[in-house]
């Protein structure tokens, strides 16, 4: 069980934050509602938003603070697809059923453009998202993938950057082409999850701060979990956890390994030279196997980030163990101070594929793996639409199987390690 706590971690987005960040009570009583959902990150956040603004009597109750884990602390790009990509929702569905999730992908990215200003909230937002290749033999990765969204899936935004043209995107000799999605973004990730909360409220939905559930169970007439100080009785449970999920659910927590992430923004930097590094303003993800990621904000800093352990654990000195593959992508930036460094755990499934599904009247949302500003408010419209009787979403995820990871408790995690020293070894020959 990772330890969770009442103060947001000192990342870029909190220190920055620019007003104190909300505090919302702790569940001190027993209270009645329709739904429960337990886990205020992206996933809970848009579920209960949307089951709330429905009618539905929703609370919702997390552990530590509102995004206080990956939600809060992420690299803020909002890139549409999963991070298994499409050929295993392909694979699990055939064809026709996959594109009808793509095509929630896509409402995704433009729901996610609207909702702030529909409820009157600031999140930083910038479009344009970039696919690069480092390794000139991946090149042709990006045009397979252009040709696929656009034959496959009916997706024709995206373009292929070739290489002569790459320093009118990203001022680095290191990124042999690109493939740009308009439809792509950046954000500030903790904005985003205060802003819903704030609307979550404003349309009658609870929301408690530092309430642990110790453990829940079905009753005749629904649900009750019981916290550290209090009792909800619901009859629907939404199960939001993620890479936190522990013991409260051991058949969904068998199915994720916790990854440890982490990531460093440098001190303000000269508006003239921020704007060369990045000149379109687009953020960036690699497509090696572990991928490197960066943007810029809104104040001119180099958002940085890429390490990753399956271990669990975090570098003691993270800005150290990020300046080399900073310094590698911007050789100009040699020596930046690095003002903020920050890690967190995301919550991968063994094949990268969501496990978004229900059982009975208990739905959960996971399995995000590493990607998941668009995926989870994708999963949310899925589930809260079956909970208020439109089951048709929710039904294409729950056919794409999510086994458990091998090894059990004690193995998982070692052999999940193994496998990917393997494909980083790889990325590298």
């Amino acid at each position: 069980m990772f330890k969770q706590s009442a103060q947001h971690v000192a990342s870029y987005y909190a220190r920055t934050f620019p007003t104190p960040i909300p505090l919302r009570y702790p569940l001190h009583e027993s209270i009645d509602t329709e739904v429960l959902i337990i886990g205020a990150g992206f996933s809970g956040l848009h579920t209960a938003l949307r089951l709330a603004l429905a009618g539905k009597r929703v609370t919702l109750v997390e552990a530590s603070r509102v995004a206080w884990a990956a939600s809060g602390r992420n690299g803020g790009q909002a890139l549409l697809g999963w991070s298994c990509d499409m050929a295993p929702l392909e694979n699990a569905l055939g064809v026709e059923r996959a594109r009808r999730l793509w095509d929630s992908m896509r409402w995704a990215a433009a729901e996610l453009r609207e909702l702030p200003r529909r409820h009157g909230f600031n999140i930083d937002y910038r479009p344009g998202s970039l696919w690069t290749a480092v390794l000139p033999r991946r090149v042709g990765m990006l045009r397979e993938a252009q040709h696929e969204a656009a034959h496959k899936w009916g997706y024709d935004q995206l373009r292929v950057i070739e290489r002569q043209e790459m320093p009118e995107w990203i001022d680095s000799p290191r990124y042999q082409a690109a493939l740009f999605d308009p439809e792509g973004a950046h954000l500030n990730p903790l904005k985003l999850a205060q802003g819903l909360a704030a609307a979550i409220e404003a349309a009658g939905g609870r929301l408690y701060e530092q309430t642990r559930v110790l453990d829940y169970r079905e009753t005749a007439s629904g649900f009750v979990a019981r916290t550290e100080h209090g009792e909800v009785r619901s009859d629907v449970l939404v199960l939001a956890c993620n890479a936190y999920i522990d013991s409260l659910d051991r058949q969904l927590s068998r199915r994720l390994l916790p990854v440890g992430s982490y990531q460093v923004a440098t001190v303000p930097l000269d508006p003239a030279l921020a704007h060369s590094l990045l000149p379109r303003n687009s953020c960036v993800i690699d497509n090696q196997f572990v991928p490197d990621y960066f943007r810029l904000t809104p104040d001119h800093r180099l958002l940085f980030g890429g390490g990753c352990t399956y271990l669990g654990g975090i570098p003691r000195d993270v800005a150290a163990a990020t300046r080399p593959v900073l310094e590698r992508a911007f050789p100009q930036l040699r020596g930046v101070a690095i003002e903020h460094a920050w890690g967190g755990h995301l919550d991968c499934s063994l094949k990268r594929t969501p496990d978004i599904g229900r059982a009975g009247q208990r739905y959960w949302l996971q399995g995000f793996s590493g990607h998941g500003v668009l995926p989870t408010l994708a999963g949310a419209r899925a589930v809260s639409d079956a909970i208020l009787g439109d089951t048709e979403l929710l039904e294409l995820y729950q056919a794409i199987d999510n086994g458990r990871f091998p090894g059990g408790d004690l193995l998982a995690a070692p052999l999940e390690a193994a496998a990917k020293a393997w494909y980083r070894l790889r990325d590298t020959i």
